[in-house]
Protein backbone atom coordinates (compact mmCIF):
# COMPACT_ATOMS: atom_id res chain seq x y z
CA UNK A 1 0.00 0.00 0.00
CA UNK A 2 2.75 2.44 0.90
CA UNK A 3 4.57 1.61 -2.34
CA UNK A 4 1.50 2.70 -4.31
CA UNK A 5 1.27 5.91 -2.25
CA UNK A 6 4.93 6.62 -2.92
CA UNK A 7 4.50 5.98 -6.63
CA UNK A 8 1.51 8.31 -6.77
CA UNK A 9 3.66 11.26 -5.59
CA UNK A 10 5.14 13.58 -8.17
CA UNK A 11 8.70 12.84 -7.04
CA UNK A 12 8.85 9.44 -5.40
CA UNK A 13 11.84 8.81 -3.17
CA UNK A 14 13.70 5.94 -4.80
CA UNK A 15 15.44 4.75 -1.65
CA UNK A 16 12.18 4.67 0.28
CA UNK A 17 10.51 2.90 -2.64
CA UNK A 18 13.34 0.34 -2.91
CA UNK A 19 13.25 -0.33 0.83
CA UNK A 20 9.50 -0.89 0.80
CA UNK A 21 9.77 -3.14 -2.26
CA UNK A 22 12.49 -5.17 -0.51
CA UNK A 23 10.33 -5.48 2.61
CA UNK A 24 7.41 -6.64 0.51
CA UNK A 25 9.62 -9.17 -1.29
CA UNK A 26 10.89 -10.50 2.05
CA UNK A 27 7.33 -10.81 3.37
CA UNK A 28 6.27 -12.72 0.24
CA UNK A 29 9.29 -15.03 0.55
CA UNK A 30 8.45 -15.72 4.20
CA UNK A 31 4.83 -16.53 3.37
CA UNK A 32 5.96 -18.78 0.52
CA UNK A 33 8.38 -20.65 2.79
CA UNK A 34 5.70 -21.17 5.44
CA UNK A 35 3.20 -22.39 2.84
CA UNK A 36 5.77 -24.79 1.40
CA UNK A 37 6.45 -26.18 4.87
CA UNK A 38 2.72 -26.68 5.46
CA UNK A 39 2.31 -28.38 2.08
CA UNK A 40 5.22 -30.75 2.85
CA UNK A 41 3.72 -31.58 6.25
CA UNK A 42 0.24 -32.17 4.84
CA UNK A 43 1.69 -34.34 2.08
CA UNK A 44 3.42 -36.50 4.70
CA UNK A 45 0.27 -36.77 6.80
CA UNK A 46 -1.94 -37.56 3.81
CA UNK A 47 0.35 -40.31 2.49
CA UNK A 48 0.95 -41.93 5.90
CA UNK A 49 4.65 -41.08 5.98
CA UNK A 50 6.34 -40.46 9.32
CA UNK A 51 6.20 -36.79 10.24
CA UNK A 52 6.73 -34.48 13.15
CA UNK A 53 4.17 -35.26 15.83
CA UNK A 54 3.54 -38.70 14.41
CA UNK A 55 3.94 -41.90 16.37
CA UNK A 56 4.50 -43.86 13.16
CA UNK A 57 8.29 -44.04 13.52
CA UNK A 58 8.11 -45.09 17.17
CA UNK A 59 5.48 -47.76 16.43
CA UNK A 60 7.52 -49.09 13.51
CA UNK A 61 10.69 -49.26 15.63
CA UNK A 62 8.79 -51.06 18.39
CA UNK A 63 7.29 -53.56 15.94
CA UNK A 64 10.71 -54.25 14.41
CA UNK A 65 12.19 -54.77 17.89
CA UNK A 66 9.40 -57.22 18.73
CA UNK A 67 10.05 -59.08 15.48
CA UNK A 68 13.77 -59.32 16.29
CA UNK A 69 12.93 -60.55 19.80
CA UNK A 70 10.61 -63.22 18.41
CA UNK A 71 13.29 -64.32 15.95
CA UNK A 72 15.91 -64.50 18.71
CA UNK A 73 13.56 -66.62 20.87
CA UNK A 74 12.97 -69.04 18.02
CA UNK A 75 16.67 -69.36 17.28
CA UNK A 76 17.49 -69.89 20.99
CA UNK A 77 14.79 -72.56 21.16
CA UNK A 78 16.29 -74.28 18.13
CA UNK A 79 19.76 -74.08 19.67
CA UNK A 80 18.49 -75.49 22.99
CA UNK A 81 16.84 -78.42 21.15
CA UNK A 82 20.06 -79.07 19.21
CA UNK A 83 22.08 -79.05 22.44
CA UNK A 84 19.64 -81.47 24.09
CA UNK A 85 19.87 -83.82 21.13
CA UNK A 86 23.66 -83.73 21.27
CA UNK A 87 23.66 -84.50 25.01
CA UNK A 88 21.42 -87.53 24.60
Amino acid sequence: GSVILELSKEKPQERHLDRQAAQFGAAVAKVEAELSAQIRYLTQVATGQPHEGSSYAARKSCQLALNRLDYARRRLGELARACELMLE
